[in-house]
């Protein structure tokens, strides 16, 4: 049992993982709190098809590469098994179940609220359940009466439940290329954007695109807090998706002006009747437990680099180009970490310790 802890770190998913990781190497003593049953953040949630963009060697957190063959393309369950080995050679204090509800802050640091009813304090608190724990549904016209069915990507397993139907997936990012391009194995299927998809070859000239980021330095350029709104990325296309939407399997058009009833109309004036609706359209940072404290204006984090800019001894890892573009992905979160424990509580107690082994 960690006693009086030098910070509190919420979420134990890959941003909490690599806090815990980057107080623990300063000599520090972290809490972390997570609410699922285990330390491996949101990935046991997301569809059983998901293989990750980068390869094994630019997917690790800090003192444990990934394991097998380097060049490989983890899969979900991959994922789910370092970060639940990672957490098991980290020597921290993680709790789980222990949803936080409510933050308060005084002269004396944070007192952390459990849905519970727990209570722990510290004079440091670390919000790491990231950009991508709170679904994101637009308002689009008509949705809410929608006859069919609506579900978010975070919601999609597999293609099996759609096998026939016609079903449109709203969204132009990696999750809704891949998912729509799954499903049209089954299903008649449409995606649905509002600007053309954009396609950037997984390995140009025969190396991954993580190679010549880390390569080239632009990997970790530490230029999000320049950006007034996150760019759109391009879909990492490994040689089919865009073959795929190209040959109709699945289709390409634009954004439908409205839902009625079960049906989809769209902008040339055709409309159609529809299944399914799958909203394959982001996520928002999960921070409520915040509401109150100052740190958040219309649910979103006053930060800069990770460094709330209106709650002192604040901060944040795991947040979509909190630094640079890799921040809330498993090779940027550790840098985002060591830089934020050195500037949020300063001057270590001890440094150099190595607290987590490498996984096999």
């Amino acid at each position: 049992m960690t006693e009086d802890p030098h910070a509190i770190v919420l979420g134990g998913g890959q941003s909490g993982l690599a806090a815990a990781h980057a107080l623990l190497m300063r000599g520090l003593r972290p809490l972390v709190l997570e609410a699922g049953p285990e330390p491996v953040g949101s990935w046991p949630h997301y569809y059983d098809s998901l293989t990750l963009f980068s390869p094994a060697r630019y997917s690790s957190l800090p003192g444990c590469p990934f394991p097998g063959d380097p060049d490989r393309y983890p899969h979900r369950d991959d994922v789910v098994a370092y970060l639940r080995r990672y957490a098991a050679a980290l020597d921290a204090d993680i709790r789980t179940r222990h949803r936080a509800t409510t933050v308060t802050r005084d002269r004396d640091g944070f007192a952390v609220r459990t849905e519970h009813g727990d209570a722990f304090t510290a004079p440091a608190l670390i919000a790491a359940t990231g950009g991508f724990s709170r679904p994101h549904t637009p308002a689009l016209p008509g949705l809410d009466e929608f006859a069919g069915t609506v579900l978010h990507s975070s919601e999609y397993r597999n293609p099996a439940p759609f096998a026939g139907q016609r079903v449109i997936v709203v969204g132009a990012g990696n999750s809704a290329v891949q998912i729509a391009a799954e499903l049209a194995e089954h299903a008649r299927v449409t995606l649905a954007t509002r600007a053309p998809i954009r396609f950037a070859p997984q390995r140009p000239l025969g190396r991954d695109a993580h190679w010549w980021t880390a390569t080239l330095g632009l990997d970790h350029l530490p230029v999000g807090h320049l950006l007034s709104a996150p760019p759109a990325t391009p879909v990492a296309d490994p040689g089919r998706y865009q073959a795929a939407v190209a040959a109709g399997r699945p289709d390409r058009r634009p954004m439908f002006t409205r839902l009625d009833g079960d049906s989809v109309h769209w902008p040339n004036g055709t409309s159609e009747p529809a299944d399914t609706i799958v909203l394959a359209t982001g996520f928002r940072p999960g921070l409520s437990y915040l509401d109150g404290t100052g740190a958040l204006r219309d649910g979103i984090p006053l930060q800069r680099k990770g460094l709330s800019t209106t709650v002192p001894g604040l901060g944040y890892v795991g947040l979509e180009w909190q630094r640079s573009f890799a921040s809330a992905t498993l090779r940027g979160v550790g840098r985002d970490a060591a830089y934020l424990v050195d500037r949020l509580i300063g001057t270590p107690v001890s440094a150099g310790r190595r607290c987590c082994q490498p996984v096999s």
